[in-house]
């Protein structure tokens, strides 16, 4: 209650753009979360092989990794507004033709498209809160932020399965029930673009008082250097990541053969408990600094995620994913406030298009490993091979980030 009551302050607080550009996100996360949710059983449903929902993925994000440092460098210049704008319209867009769209060729033109769009928002959304808000406040903003990202995530991944199978139960067809989820995704999709119209013609608000508040301390040629190890640890997750994440309602519809109602079910609660998680981070950083926080979040995932790879019960299979999930994902808001805090104002952009593509790179390169892995060992020793390798990507991933920048945590920069 005493956050509810905090954060609905705060909001009150707002300037009109933030306010309205959170109303955004939850619709282009809501509408983007209902897609993808079904995307890849839509893909199968079509009769094509595990391996092409893969390809679908590292199309698609391979588009969005060589988009990323292009839209950073313009996002620094431009109107973020009119790019977002763009972003979310042409998003949508492509959406409703993937909906229906069922050649080969289709799939995978419109999966670059997608990743193309999906940029804009990825790249430009830290450094336009980190614009809005004092240094000081960053920290708090990004964790509400990401959460309010998730709970719409949320609510898309939990719709989707339940709507899917309700509209199955009233008597349409596997694929037809599909189709029209995927097109409700994409409707909520476009929408977010009329939250973004209303927003300010403004590139940088309130930039006087954020420049005020960036370190000036941090010397503009370490700051590559900064950016380029921020990237090498980014790019270990991404990797990871990619073999794993993308395939979750795949790894419990195939290994335990879960309703689509309980997969989107277990998906969404996943996010909810990373809301909570993201919400508690914060504190964390108060009592152990924001480098140390995020290890710990990291670390305390690995045995879960393990745990998942290796359970053949369904119970202990989501109980553990639930856990993986909220652990590694709080610290997402701190990893960001760390970047933002660590680089000047004109190169937030590019330091954030950075960090995301080395993540995307890792997480494009993995599609057809893991469908290989998944095609050659099965959906019980595909799975355990693919989660552990994820696990020691992650280890190292958490130890080169602490031996790289557990002394910035000294000078709070």
């Amino acid at each position: 209650m005493k956050f509810i009551q905090s954060t609905t302050a705060e909001w009150n607080g707002w300037s009109r753009n933030i306010r309205l550009f959170f109303l955004a996100n939850m619709l282009y996360q809501f509408g983007t979360g209902l897609f993808s949710v079904l995307y890849n059983l839509y893909i199968h449903e079509l009769g094509y092989p595990d391996a092409m929902s893969g390809t679908v993925v590292s199309m698609q994000s391979l588009a969005t990794a060589l988009c990323f440092i292009p839209i950073g460098l313009f996002g620094d210049r431009a109107s973020r507004k009119r790019l977002l704008v763009i972003g979310a319209l042409c998003s949508g867009v492509v959406l409703v033709g993937r909906s229906f769209f069922e050649s080969e060729s289709s799939l995978l033109i419109t999966a670059v498209l997608t990743g193309l769009f999906a940029t804009i928002f990825q790249v430009l959304a830290i450094p336009f809160l980190a614009a809005n808000v004092a240094k000081t406040d960053r920290l708090r903003i990004f964790s509400i932020y990401s959460a309010f990202v998730l709970a719409a995530q949320v609510a898309g991944s939990l719709g989707g399965g339940v709507i899917s199978d309700v509209l199955q139960a009233a008597g349409l067809s596997e694929r037809l029930s599909f189709k029209l989820v995927l097109l409700a995704g994409s409707i909520a999709t476009i929408a977010s673009f009329l939250p973004l119209q209303a927003m300010k013609e403004t590139k940088h608000p309130e930039k006087p008082a954020v420049t005020a508040t960036i370190n000036q301390s941090t010397p503009t040629k370490g700051e590559f250097s900064f950016i380029a190890a921020f990237a090498a640890v980014e790019l270990l997750i991404g990797i990871g990541s990619g073999l794993v994440i993308p395939y979750l309602n795949l790894y419990f519809t195939n290994r335990f053969s879960t309703s689509l109602s309980g997969m989107s079910f277990l998906l969404a609660l996943g996010q909810v408990m990373t809301i909570f998680s993201m919400l508690i981070g914060p504190k964390l950083v108060n009592r152990v600094g924001q480098v140390k926080a995020i290890v710990i979040f990291q670390t305390l995932s690995l045995p879960f995620l393990l745990i998942t790879g290796f359970t053949n019960m369904l119970i202990v299979a989501s109980i553990s994913f639930l856990f993986r999930q909220a652990l590694m994902n709080a610290a997402n808001p701190l990893l960001s406030a760390t970047l933002m805090d660590r680089v000047s104002v004109k190169k937030q952009s590019l330091a954030n298009s950075c960090m995301q593509t080395a993540f995307m790179m890792g997480w494009a390169t993995m599609g057809p490993i893991h469908s290989h892995l998944i095609t050659a060992y099965g959906y019980y020793w595909g799975y355990a091979i693919t989660f552990s390798i994820t696990g020691f990507l992650y280890v190292t991933a958490s130890m080169l980030f602490f031996l790289l920048f557990r002394e910035k945590k000294k000078v709070r920069l």
